[in-house]
């Protein structure tokens, strides 16, 4: 079942050839003599673990103005952490999703394996800003609900196919899937608080 995945995930996004075109952009770009090798190889690195980063960086930039105003006045439970733990976490996680993404890339496994493993991770990163437009810009809280649901069977399935690259990159991902399970719990949370009630119904509200 999780092949059959991965190649439709491999497929759907052109059998990993974002991650072919990062790093052929970056060999054309960069000198390409002998002596810089290492260089070049190293400025490459850092494009290849930054890209995590830089979704994350759009993706909070784009719900900060909602977390600040439109997310303070739902409905949330008493478990819902401050809001400024958010930042810090997802930028600790998409620091851990680079390392992991540039440890997939280097790894010295079979193509294919190799291959399914970014087609995944893609997957995942590309539901994973889904799920901030659709909650933090859209507002629709069921849609979100949904759609993280999805996004934790992506990173499940991409932790499964990136073990069998790099157990140690699989290892680094699971707080990531920790996290999301969280955020998927609350999300739902969120989403039945919001629901309208039966008239003459009470509810507690959580915190501002």
């Amino acid at each position: 079942m999780s092949v059959d995945v991965g190649a439709a995930a491999a497929a759907a996004l052109g059998d990993a050839t974002w991650h072919d075109s990062l790093v052929t952009t970056l060999d054309r770009v960069l000198p390409s003599s002998e002596p810089s090798a290492r260089w070049r190889r190293g400025l490459a690195n850092v494009g290849i673990a930054a890209a995590p980063l830089a979704v994350g960086a759009v993706s909070g930039a784009l719900s900060a103005p909602a977390i600040r105003g439109w997310y303070r006045t739902l409905d949330r439970p008493g478990w819902n952490p401050p809001d400024r733990v958010f930042g810090p976490v997802w930028t600790a996680l998409y620091a851990a999703m680079g390392g992991a993404l540039l440890t997939i890339t280097r790894a010295k496994a079979p193509d294919a394996a190799r291959r399914r493993a970014l087609g995944l991770f893609g997957l995942q990163l590309i539901l994973n800003f889904g799920w901030s437009w659709i909650f933090f810009v859209e507002h629709a809280i069921g849609l979100a609900a949904a759609e993280i649901l999805a996004l934790w069977l992506a990173i499940a399935g991409t932790i499964v196919a990136v073990g069998r690259v790099s157990p140690i990159a699989a290892a680094v991902l699971l707080p990531y899937l920790g996290w999301v399970t969280f955020a998927t719990a609350l999300n739902v949370a969120i989403w039945r608080r919001s629901r309208p009630r039966p008239a003459g119904s009470r509810r507690v509200a959580g915190p501002a």
